[in-house]
């Protein structure tokens, strides 16, 4: 079996999102005429790096996200499953839910629309290549201060060693169901954050300044910009 058909991409989508303002679900707010959780499934199937996409959305809303996913271009197997109340349970019902063959497991937040797939096929490859768990990460431009309770700064940080972290992230497949069932309630903003505790080491690569994170309104109108500037160079449809 091929490294594609070997590996599948967990897309956790059943959070509000509720930075991003008052309306839809972050995963089903519209980017260019489309949810940003299409945008983000369109990256990955493009990739050809995933055999299989699982989503995990809210119970009442798998019928809608079924019909938004029904076009022509996804040539990848797509499964719904219902999520939780957390990320992090959201991602271990979707693991549930992989066939037996899947060896390599990447998770992929839906607010990261525009990922490119050359780096969704990056993250696959080093997993494959030997690494259990991988993250693609940025280098930070702003200074960063540490604070105390009152606002007082205690320390500046060496940004220099210092990373801002992205999805999709990948992972050997036992090593991120080992992760999630030895967590026993204990949360982490990301996946990566499970490895760690489990005593795992995780590598990060290079990152994209296109892989951003759809968090805040101004964070939108810069995706419609991107996206936008893509249409124009023929680049998407």
């Amino acid at each position: 079996m091929t490294a594609e058909g070997r590996t599948a991409a967990i897309v956790p989508a059943a959070g509000r999102g509720e930075r991003l303002g008052p309306g839809a679900p972050k995963a089903l707010r519209l980017l260019g005429g489309a949810p940003l959780l299409v945008h983000a499934v369109r990256a990955l199937s493009a990739s050809h790096a995933v055999g299989l996409i699982v989503l995990a959305v809210p119970a009442d809303q798998i019928d809608e996200v079924r019909a938004l996913l029904d076009e022509p271009g996804l040539a990848t197997e797509i499964v719904i499953v219902a999520g939780g109340e957390t990320r992090q349970e959201s991602v271990s019902l979707a693991l549930l839910a992989l066939p037996d063959h899947i060896e390599v497991v990447l998770v992929h937040d839906a607010a990261r629309p525009l990922v490119p797939a050359e780096l969704v096929a990056a993250v696959a490859a080093a997993v494959h290549a030997g690494n259990p768990a991988v993250v693609p990460g940025m280098p930070l431009v702003d200074t960063i201060k540490r604070v105390d309770d009152e606002g007082h700064v205690v320390v500046t940080v060496d940004r220099d060693v210092l990373r801002a972290i992205q999805t999709p992230q990948g992972f050997n497949r036992r090593l991120l169901e080992s992760a999630h069932a030895r967590a026993d309630g204990g949360l982490a903003t990301d996946d990566a954050g499970l490895v760690e505790m489990a005593g795992e080491r995780v590598l990060v690569i290079s990152g994209h300044e296109e892989g951003f994170k759809v968090t805040r309104p101004i964070d939108l109108v810069l995706a419609e910009a991107l996206l936008a500037r893509r249409r124009a160079a023929g680049q998407v449809a």
